[in-house]
């Protein structure tokens, strides 16, 4: 089965930088869309970030646009998402998803997820 496996997340300054690594195994990855999510103690999963399975198209939240930049690369198998100027407010567990063919906002469109990763940013 196709499992995902995040990787970078940490403790951070505010205006520090991140990059988020996802990994898959055990499907087809140059056939997904990916996408980021996170989701904050008490709050809803929130959309983040999402690229298609070439790689030309690419979506952000709000929250992310400027800052973030979602990449991936299909030799690879992998899915990363390079954050600068953090905030406290973007602490949160980040979680990669998976979606079949087409990426999405909604995580409700995407079939696999990762267990996620810790991003935690001091003031």
């Amino acid at each position: 089965q196709v499992q995902l496996v995040e990787s970078g997340g940490g403790l951070v300054q505010a205006g520090g930088s991140l990059r988020l690594s996802c990994a898959v195994s055990g499907g087809t990855f140059s056939r997904y869309g990916m996408g980021w999510f996170r989701q904050a103690p008490g709050k809803e999963r929130e959309f983040v970030a999402a690229i298609s399975w070439s790689g030309r198209d690419t979506d952000y939240g709000d929250s992310a646009k400027g800052r973030f930049t979602i990449s991936r690369d299909n030799t690879e198998n992998t899915v990363h998402l390079q954050m600068n100027s953090l905030k406290p407010e973007d602490t949160a567990v980040y979680y990669c998803a998976a979606a079949d063919p087409s990426f999405s906002r909604r995580p409700v469109d995407y079939d696999y997820w990762g267990q996620g990763t810790q991003v935690t940013v001091s003031s």
